[in-house]
């Protein structure tokens, strides 16, 4: 399958695909599609489809797997309609929907848990260990810690930005779902908004962590997907934090 373009882009080869599911916000900084490659189709157990849920200044990211969905992070509160138009938009819907990943408990990425939560009615809902007091929720969390596993993605411990925050890294196709860890601006890839961070030497700390992992493609909480040249610009950024 060939590279096609829609809003910022389309990266697949049938493995992975970033669609921009909505208008960008227009502070975010224009991205160049990767091609990620796998001889192996998406299946519940193989890589999948990642799509973006551009939320204007924030965004939430599904992966479609087979006949079932994964979530992470959810926006602010009313993200819900927007989050539910991605899925229908990728083929499938809430029904499909399985693990729902919030990264940490801010507003903007915990919020939309209110809407969400009647709706994908079969999930699982996690967050880090650390900030799961600081969500509220319907039904239990299940904390999640650094190096557990979720629908084969592993959980990445990246406090800093909160004592909780968490990132998620699938290794069958290199993507690193960063939350609040990192940033793309117009200067680039960053660190966490220190205006808003806990902590950070500790979010420096967690840079560094994702730095050693082998990452092919960002899909930043803010700003818009890094698929171009990502490792080196991760390198780059721990080497300076």
């Amino acid at each position: 399958m060939g590279i096609s373009r829609r809003l910022l882009f389309t990266a697949g080869s049938g493995v992975i695909g970033v669609t921009i599911l909505s208008a960008c916000s227009s502070d975010s900084p224009p991205s160049t599609a990767g091609t990620p490659q796998s001889a192996a189709p998406p299946s519940a157990t193989g890589p999948g489809r990642w799509e973006r849920v551009d939320l204007s200044f924030v965004s939430a990211y599904l992966l479609i797997r087979g006949s079932e969905a994964a979530i992470v992070d959810l926006g602010v509160d009313g993200s819900a309609d927007a989050i539910g138009k991605g899925l229908t938009a990728a083929g499938s819907g809430f029904q499909a929907v399985r693990h729902v990943v919030m990264t940490h408990k801010h507003d903007d990425h915990a919020g939309g848990l209110t809407g969400v939560e009647p709706l994908a009615t079969g999930a699982t809902f996690y967050t880090g260990q650390a900030d799961v007091t600081g969500i509220q929720s319907a039904r239990a969390l299940t904390p999640l810690a650094d190096g557990d596993e979720v629908f084969g993605l592993r959980v990445i411990g990246t406090p800093g930005h909160t004592a909780g925050h968490i990132s998620i890294f699938d290794p069958a196709t290199g993507t690193l779902v960063s939350g609040d860890a990192l940033r793309t601006t117009t200067d680039g890839l960053t660190g966490p908004d220190p205006q808003y961070t806990e902590d950070m030497t500790t979010a420096a700390a967690s840079v560094k962590k994702m730095a050693a992992l082998d990452v092919k493609v960002i899909l930043p909480g803010h700003g818009a997907p890094l698929t171009s040249n990502a490792a080196a610009s991760l390198t780059r950024l721990a080497a300076s934090s």
